[in-house]
């Protein structure tokens, strides 16, 4: 492998973007992508090295965190290896595990990007072309010898975003994902314009850290109106339980039933964490900004900001694998680890 030209590695976990339709019977199939350069020959323009790895391809519906945690070793055993990633993965759950791998791959240093697409690569109209050749285009970006990305994101119709930022908005639009409350990385049209104002930036000094110990002892609750102490208390009284996160109204506000509020405090005293994330698209939480979230503050939940849920999650079960003490943890999860909220 030449090592005057940026050397990617594209793994591919699954997804619509690995699927060519067989002509005969118009079912979807597994693409091999040991013949993607004889498939793709727009691939052979860029200017880089591509090789290709299949990880037990599985439909995202199934994703889980053990699988995060194969990716992770993947990237972590090729990673000098090769300049840049990119990952193909199912949209439904990808959000999830963009968010999973950017706090999994502690001080990485190189791109991670992670794509896929709405329609299969071999359907004629498919989004699957652009977003794969852009992806690879993202990944193989350098200057001065060192890579200009250098965090994990996610490519999807034209706009590259941070992948702890995302969110998929549409089931059938090609243009599934969003980030709500963080600038778009770089948007591709006749020339690919990089903010690099938004980058991350890592240290340079330290190397890479594979976390691979999640847990996923957690719980999500959406609140509305009309929800019942019973049906909260049936995810309490979990015994595994070890945290919460409470989809709240707004800017973070809730019920101030006492109930409620007397339920939650309880559970905290237990050292069940609890964390509050807005169900909106776009904002923040601030408890204490309205008399209905007053409370939630008084009983130390502890604030999610602009978390979306997917980094929500992925950041709970991180944090939860690190041990972390209880009177650490609050702060250690209200603090941006890898930009993951304002």
């Amino acid at each position: 492998m030449s090592r005057t030209k940026p050397s990617i590695l594209l793994i591919y976990t699954g997804g619509t973007i690995g699927m060519i339709r067989d002509f005969k019977t118009g079912a979807l199939k597994a693409f091999d992508f040991k013949t993607l350069l004889d498939k793709i020959p727009e691939l052979q323009l860029l200017d880089c090295n591509i090789d290709t790895v299949s990880n037990k391809p599985i439909d995202s519906s199934n994703m889980n965190p053990d699988y995060w945690v194969e990716i992770a070793e993947l990237i972590e055993a090729s990673y000098d290896d090769f300049d840049g990633f990119v990952v193909l993965h199912g949209s439904d759950t990808m959000s999830y595990t963009a968010s999973a791998l950017s706090f999994m791959l502690e001080n990485l240093a190189k791109p991670v990007v992670f794509t896929g697409s709405q329609l299969p690569i071999g359907d004629l109209r498919t989004d699957a072309k652009e977003n794969l050749i852009t992806s690879i285009q993202v990944a193989s970006l350098q200057k001065d010898k060192e890579p200009v990305i250098k965090e994990v994101c996610l490519y999807f119709e034209y706009k590259l975003y941070r992948g702890n930022r995302t969110t998929k908005i549409n089931a059938e639009h090609f243009q599934a994902f969003a980030s709500p409350n963080y600038t778009d990385l770089a948007e591709s049209g006749v020339h690919l314009k990089v903010n690099k104002r938004y980058l991350f930036k890592p240290d340079p000094n330290k190397p890479l850290k594979v976390h691979k110990n999640l847990d996923h002892n957690i719980a999500l609750i959406k609140l509305f109106p009309g929800i019942t102490k019973t049906v909260i208390e049936s995810i309490f009284n979990n015994p595994s339980l070890k945290a919460v996160i409470l989809e709240t109204y707004g800017a973070g506000n809730c019920t101030t039933e006492a109930w409620f509020i007397e339920l939650l405090e309880e559970k905290i005293s237990k050292g069940i964490h609890i964390i509050n994330i807005t169900q909106c698209s776009g904002g923040s939480v601030m408890m204490g900004q309205y008399e209905t979230s007053s409370s939630l503050k008084r009983i130390g939940v502890i604030s999610g900001k602009d978390i979306t849920t997917e980094a929500a999650v992925s950041k709970l079960m991180y944090l939860l694998g690190q041990n972390i003490s209880k009177e650490m943890f609050k702060s250690a999860y209200e603090m941006p680890l890898r930009g993951e909220m304002t």
